[in-house]
């Protein structure tokens, strides 16, 4: 029976599966070896179906590493920060890029003449700082202008009507909230509007207790009431926003954000570690001492925002309300680990240093171990490394984010890297020219960790078949082709004349 017998020309070429058919799906090689190797009068005589799951997915992330071809690739707008975050199923990358006018890639290349190491916090006389009240909040005080990297958020910018639906943006040194009513969705009542969230991850696991502040402000808009929460809590938000009292269509659900039992840490005797701002108690500065934060390694400082639109008219118009600043999180007791130097929240000097450099291919004479090309006509000392004018980069593995030169910022970026094709079922597949190897790997794994006598006397002619099997995967893999390979070899005859 053939393999295409029920997907018609048409299917294929107006679907989105093109040039899949090279490949097969890792579940498929599973069940197939299951067939071919195990039972009776096999290979093998029985194994768990979860054993040969696991060895196939440790064949494939071996075989992604050295045999498969990257083909996961990231574009960016450089922004002015200098910084691009790896991807969420990054291993190494292969190649890092930036692209002109033309659509053509100019290589970057790595240096080790800098880092981003972690600053530590120190005392007037040089000692390490283990201080009490040491701030856990970054960007507190909402001074660099932009929310991110150091908050997240749960806002749907998404354009209705000519206006962003809800928004939540710093304005003025403060983080502002945007809000509007909306309809539709199968709301009761028919206005309803949408609960804002930010929030930041914290690390708490040398404290006990810690306090809370901030100054914030509820602003009610055409009689809805403003709600502004500032608490912690032991999880994320919930990423849904629709703030409606009830809906007539069963799968639109409403956000759980507007409960408070999401600040689920206690204070003293009672839980609730939040505090609120609203029309009976706007007081600007308010705080919370004594939140218990023992028994938990991380918490999330979270901020609230919304507006009870469950009456009234309808407020098409988008409105900054609620505001808060100056968030703080300080721990109780003295810290028993090393802090980061304030002011550097994940940027040390040394970073902000390097960044901050004007990197100009045409005036480079103040880097005396990172000299671009041309260094003044002379070609003597030229380190190759350096001999190029695109850009340089490095990884700062500490925090997951890859650090540009000055002179490749603006500049589109292209990210092209390695990944262990474990990230979704849709990744989870294997090339044909390597699926014979795959069937070799996942006998061998299980003969050599096997404790059946003659599983051990078969596997070292498994090991060497895995091996050869490999060998010819990669030899099919590398893809060459004998008429590309005459045409760049035509070149190489050339006389070089001095």
């Amino acid at each position: 029976m053939g393999l295409l017998d029920e997907t018609t020309h048409k299917d294929y070429y107006q679907g989105n599966d093109l040039g899949n058919y090279q490949f097969t799906s890792l579940d498929d090689v599973i069940s197939q070896f299951t067939v071919a190797y195990v039972g009776e009068d096999k290979l093998i005589s029985k194994v768990k179906r979860a054993d040969v799951a696991f060895h196939a997915q440790r064949a494939l992330q071996e075989f992604s590493f050295d045999m498969f071809k990257s083909i996961k690739s990231q574009q960016i707008e450089l922004p002015p920060a200098l910084v691009m975050a790896l991807p969420h199923d990054y291993v190494n990358y292969t190649k890092l890029s930036c692209v002109d006018s033309a659509g053509i890639k100019h290589p970057l290349y790595p240096t080790s003449i800098t880092s981003n190491p972690f600053q530590i916090k120190q005392e007037d006389s040089g000692d390490y700082s283990f201080p009490e009240d040491n701030e856990e909040v970054k960007n507190g005080d909402f001074s660099s202008g932009a929310i991110s990297p150091h908050w997240s958020k749960n806002d749907d910018v998404t354009v209705v009507f000519g206006q962003p639906k809800i928004k939540s943006e710093i304005t003025d040194g403060k983080l502002t909230f945007s809000h509007r009513t909306r309809a539709g969705y199968g709301a009761v009542p028919a206005n309803f509007g949408h609960v804002l969230c930010v929030w930041q991850k914290l690390d708490v696991s040398d404290q006990y207790s810690v306090q809370l502040s901030g100054d914030g402000q509820s602003v009610d808009v055409l009689g809805a009431p403003g709600i502004l929460r500032l608490g912690l809590s032991t999880t994320v938000p919930d990423s849904r926003s629709h703030n409606y009292l009830s809906s007539s269509v069963a799968r639109n659900i409403r956000t759980t954000n507007y409960k408070t039992d999401m600040f689920d840490l206690p204070t003293g005797l009672e839980a609730g570690s939040y505090i609120e701002w609203n029309t009976a108690d706007n007081t600007e500065s308010k705080e919370l001492l004594g939140i218990d934060v023992s028994g938990h390694d991380t918490v999330y400082v979270v901020v609230v925002s919304y507006n009870e639109f469950y009456t009234g008219d309808a407020f098409e118009t988008l409105t900054a309300t609620n505001n808060i600043d100056n968030i703080s999180v300080q721990n109780t007791d003295a810290s028993t680990y090393l802090s980061e130097s304030p002011g550097s929240e994940g940027e040390s000097s040394t970073w902000k240093n390097f960044k901050s450099h004007t990197s100009n291919a045409n005036n480079q004479d103040d880097y005396e171990d990172d000299t671009y090309w041309p260094i003044d006509g002379g070609k003597y000392g030229l380190d190759p490394q350096h001999a190029q004018s695109n850009g340089s980069f490095y990884i700062d593995q500490r925090l997951g984010r890859i650090h540009f030169s000055s002179n490749v910022s603006g500049k589109t970026v292209i990210l092209d890297y390695i990944s262990d094709s474990l990230g979704t079922d849709g990744e989870m597949q294997v090339h044909k020219f390597a699926e014979e190897a795959m069937y070799k790997w996942i006998a061998y794994a299980i003969l050599s960790t096997s404790s059946n006598q003659l599983h051990q006397q078969l596997a070292p002619r498994f090991k060497k078949e895995r091996f050869a099997a490999i060998r010819t995967a990669k030899l099919r893999l590398s893809n060459i082709k004998l008429e590309e390979l005459t045409q760049v070899l035509r070149g190489k005859s050339k006389q070089i004349k001095h």
